[in-house]
């Protein structure tokens, strides 16, 4: 073994330093060196669990989010196809109604040629008894003038005839006889 021995000079006088340069002469050295190696493992052991522990807690945290937002996106789900069924039942009640629509226009279709066919037969009724009547003068192509007029006013407002009689008010008072709609109330 090699010693170096050495000397410092300071205030306080003459210091000799023994310097060994054999590690077999040290095992305090050893213990140093293992005790830091085992102090190193159990260091990266520790930052290892504590870095596994926070990693679990982050994943926790993220499963609760993940099922927090499948929960709403569940939700959305439900309410898209409940607004899907409400617009599925607006346009079936729009066709309805459609058809509906289509029946009352046909059931008006048909009263109005019902209609049409009832005053045509009250003309040529009308014309009949005029022909029959001695006291009507049918030379103006059969009809009696006040007819002819009746009809055209027929004609102009809707269809509704003024030879028909009305009351003109809740008592009763005020009819219009047929077939004269200029004639004074009674």
């Amino acid at each position: 073994m090699a010693k170096s021995v050495g000397t410092a000079e300071g205030l306080t006088g003459h210091i000799e330093v023994e310097v060994v340069e054999s590690v077999e002469s040290a095992p305090w050295v050893w213990i140093v060196v293992a005790v830091v190696v085992v102090v190193l493992v159990v260091l990266l052991l520790l930052s290892g669990r504590r870095r596994k522990a926070a990693q679990e807690k982050r994943d926790q945290h993220h499963r609760q989010e993940a099922a927090e937002i499948r929960k709403e996106a569940e939700n959305r789900e439900l309410d898209a196809r409940e607004r899907e069924a409400k617009a599925a039942r607006a346009r079936a009640d729009a066709e309805q109604a459609q058809v509906n629509a289509a029946r009352l226009r046909q059931e008006a279709e048909k009263h109005s040629t019902e209609a049409q066919s009832v005053r045509e037969d009250i003309g040529q009724k009308t014309r009949r008894a005029d022909e029959l009547d001695p006291d009507t003068d049918t030379r103006d192509g059969g009809q009696r003038p006040d007819v002819a007029r009746d009809a055209d006013a027929g004609a102009r407002d809707g269809g509704q005839r003024p030879d028909v009689a009305r009351d003109a008010d809740a008592e009763g008072t005020g009819r219009r006889r047929a077939g004269n709609p200029e004639e004074p109330k009674i």
